[in-house]
């Protein structure tokens, strides 16, 4: 009777023990199984997760693993997907196959892609030898049945969506067994284990209930947060929040989220914004309500998924390798505060690193801030993948915003009508008039001129197009004590530069700011004068609410001066278009920035003349199944960018150094070391990154490509701007 021999999944961690390849598939089947139960994928996550790996019972591949335990070999080198590709394509289930292809390497496209590799891979002995090996020692994993696609999938797009979530739930399934194993046994820590009914406990001691307030700002935020209570018992779906700017909605909303997901069976709130700045102040309120830094994951830097994205085509059992791929969020968090491009350019990534955390949006609340800011020529596919969001996966959506776009000209909203949350809104932006406009937009203003009416203010913002723009008007005014804020400036910078402009207005002390739109949007700041850049219409607008916002200078007690800077550098496409419309809506009669109506007469016009919803076709891409297409059409941001990890002049360097070293060997998921330096790290485009590294400002960090440590000058005022004045062209 022969000797049975062990089959292993990974090498020895570092605790000296190997994980079995039986232990590994069953855990990976059965955490993917929980994952993708919600939306009916269940069965089909199971199976996938149960045969990912079966390919590793090659005898070949055994013992190149142990090869490269023992260091004479950096990879394994040996497909271990086809196997199981195999089985999937015997019992007809090619979506299983699908995925288990897909597990390293990302989704691929079936007919192009898939079926042309399974059939060269499948003349190989290496397949049929580890399922010959795994017939003969645990045969009970190889004999299933083909699982069934839930009702809901019924045209391409509903397969599309499909595939993506149940791929979601089997790599992080993988991922999070791999990653325990690589921790020598221990489960991956999570973030909290509060649940949504805990947490609106919290917020009701924190946030509800008091002194209504006899102003109007009090009276209207008081208003708009009972609106959002009373709102949340509605069916799930499609829902408006549309409130004038400092009207409360970061609160409100969240009231909203929380009891409806009470109400509903649901299982956590995201919350996507804008810029990185609204993420930080975001996260900073409400873990001031909810008193736990652990309930409220902010997550928006792109350190994470540059990490993992070179080692997603691994097979690699390097310390490097694995710990790329463990390196991406999986937002398994009660309360999640991310940016839209990371909700959007995940939900229509290809890659496993990207694609982690998609599962996790099922039976969530799903806050949209800011929604006019959603990119016009993406809103098809935007739109589309909400909707089946809400419609199979039970989430509710809530566009949140001063300044609602008309989404419902665009087809794919949906053919459920969206819910408005506040039904009195007209009144509340009539209550809520605050500022005076000065229109100076006839001529151009050069930067002396308008150096000069912002010395004559003693409390006053100034929002420009450009960091260009902004740099030169900073050169301009040559005054230590302006302050200066834009993406230059690292996380904890911004940070700290924002606490002192809100000690400087609550002081009464000068306090005058040149910023780029960073802080349009948002931001809880108090000025009695804003300037405003030639902007779109929502812009400006956004730009007022930093104006006279808590309404201590009276109706219409502070200005807002729009102006024509010196030349008309400003980001390209629908921004400049939305630009040049807000020229034409001011001459419409009855034209007025406090009233909903003047914007929806923008953004008729906006969508109506100057926005392609699907410029990319992204959406055929989608009907085709062909995931690296959309992956590489759908770009919020142009190009892809690394981050830059700066020591600013205020900075724990000790604790930062640390931090670095732990990166070179991680002891700790690698996903929580790059959280944690989320607050110092720049983010870069990649060409700018690379030219830098070319240039020895950036010291590289091994292992991770696409994250590195600047070396150059940090301006306490302009960041690193200082060191490469092209940076901001």
């Amino acid at each position: 009777m022969s000797e049975i021999v062990p089959i292993y999944a990974h090498s020895a961690n570092a605790c000296g023990e190997r994980q079995l390849l039986d232990n590994h598939l069953r855990a990976v089947a059965g955490h993917a199984r929980e994952m993708a139960q919600p939306f009916g994928g269940g069965d089909i996550a199971y199976l996938a997760g149960l045969w990912h790996d079966v390919g590793k019972a090659d005898p070949e591949w055994q013992r190149r693993l142990i090869e490269c335990e023992q260091g004479t070999r950096r990879r394994v080198g040996i497909d271990h997907k086809c196997a199981g590709a195999l089985l999937a394509k015997k019992v007809g289930c090619w979506i299983v196959g699908l995925i288990i292809h897909a597990h390293h390497g990302g989704l691929k496209h079936p007919r192009r892609d898939f079926s042309p590799w399974l059939e060269e891979m499948s003349r190989l002995r290496g397949p049929c030898q580890a399922i010959e090996t795994l017939r003969m020692a645990m045969n009970d994993l190889l004999v299933h049945d083909a699982p069934t696609s839930p009702a809901h999938v019924t045209d391409e797009l509903g397969a599309e969506m499909f595939l993506r979530m149940a791929y979601s739930a089997v790599v992080d399934a993988d991922s999070l067994d791999t990653e325990s194993h690589k921790l020598g046994g221990r489960p991956a820590e999570r973030r909290s284990t509060m649940t949504l009914k805990q947490l609106w406990e919290r917020f009701e001691a924190q946030a509800v209930g008091g002194s209504v307030g006899g102003d109007a700002v009090g009276r209207v935020r008081h208003e708009v947060l009972q609106a959002c209570i009373e709102a949340a018992a509605k069916p799930r779906g499609f829902f408006r929040l549309t409130v004038p700017t400092g009207g409360g909605k970061t609160r409100s909303s969240m009231a909203f989220a929380l009891r409806h997901g009470i109400e509903h069976g649901l299982r956590r709130v995201v919350v996507a914004v804008p810029f990185t700045t609204i993420t930080q102040q975001t996260a900073m309120v409400y873990r001031e309500i909810f008193g736990d830094d652990r309930a409220v994951l902010e997550h928006h830097s792109a350190a994470s998924e540059g990490a993992g994205a070179a080692s997603d085509d691994e097979d690699s059992f390097a310390d490097d390798a694995v710990w790329q791929r463990l390196a991406a969020e999986n937002w398994d968090a009660p309360v999640v505060v991310t940016t839209t491009v990371q909700l959007f350019e995940s939900l229509f990534s290809n890659r496993r690193s990207k694609t982690r955390k998609l599962h996790n949006l099922s039976r969530s609340v799903i806050i949209l801030d800011e929604a006019q800011a959603l990119p016009a020529g993406l809103l098809s596919p935007i739109l589309s993948g909400l909707d089946q969001l809400r419609a199979h996966y039970g989430a509710t959506v809530v566009f949140s915003t001063a300044t609602q776009p008309a989404l419902d000209l665009i087809s794919e909203f949906g053919k459920v009508e969206a819910e408005e949350i506040v039904r009195d809104r007209e009144r509340h932006f009539e209550m809520l008039r605050r500022v005076e406009y000065d229109w100076r937009t006839e001529a151009r203003h050069d930067w002396q001129q308008v150096a000069q009416w912002l010395r004559g203010e003693q409390s006053a913002l100034i929002i420009v197009n450009t960091k260009r723009h902004a740099t030169e008007l900073l050169d301009e005014l040559n005054d230590s004590e302006v302050l200066h804020l834009s993406t230059l400036l690292c996380g904890a910078h911004r940070t700290m530069v924002l606490n002192k402009i809100r000690r400087l207005l609550a002081a009464g002390s000068p306090c005058r700011v040149v910023s780029t739109q960073v802080v349009e949007a948002g931001v809880d700041l108090d000025f009695d004068t804003v300037f405003r850049s030639e902007a779109p219409l929502d812009a400006i607008i956004q730009a007022a609410g930093r104006c006279n916002r808590e309404g201590r200078l009276g109706e219409r007690g502070g200005r807002v001066v729009i102006f024509r800077p010196p030349d008309d550098a400003s980001p390209p496409g629908v921004y400049r278009s939305g630009r040049d419309i807000a020229k034409v809506v001011r001459e419409l009669p009855g034209f007025d920035l406090d009233t909903p109506q003047t914007v929806r007469s923008y953004f008729e016009w906006l969508i109506g003349a100057a926005v392609d919803p699907d410029k990319n076709r992204i959406q055929d891409s989608r009907k085709d199944l062909d995931f690296p297409a959309v992956a590489e059409k759908f770009r919020m941001i142009d190009e892809d960018t690394c981050d830059l990890i700066v020591d600013y002049p205020r900075c724990d360097l000790v604790k930062i150094d640390a931090m670095v070293e732990q990166l070179r060997s991680p002891r700790r998921p690698v996903r929580e070391i790059l959280r944690d330096l989320q607050p110092h790290t720049v983010s870069l485009l990649r060409h700018e990154y690379e030219r830098l590294n070319s240039e020895g400002f950036v010291e590289e960090i091994a292992p991770l490509g696409g994250v590195g440590r600047w070396r150059g000058q940090y301006d306490e005022v302009r960041g690193i701007v200082a060191a490469d004045p092209d940076l901001i062209i």
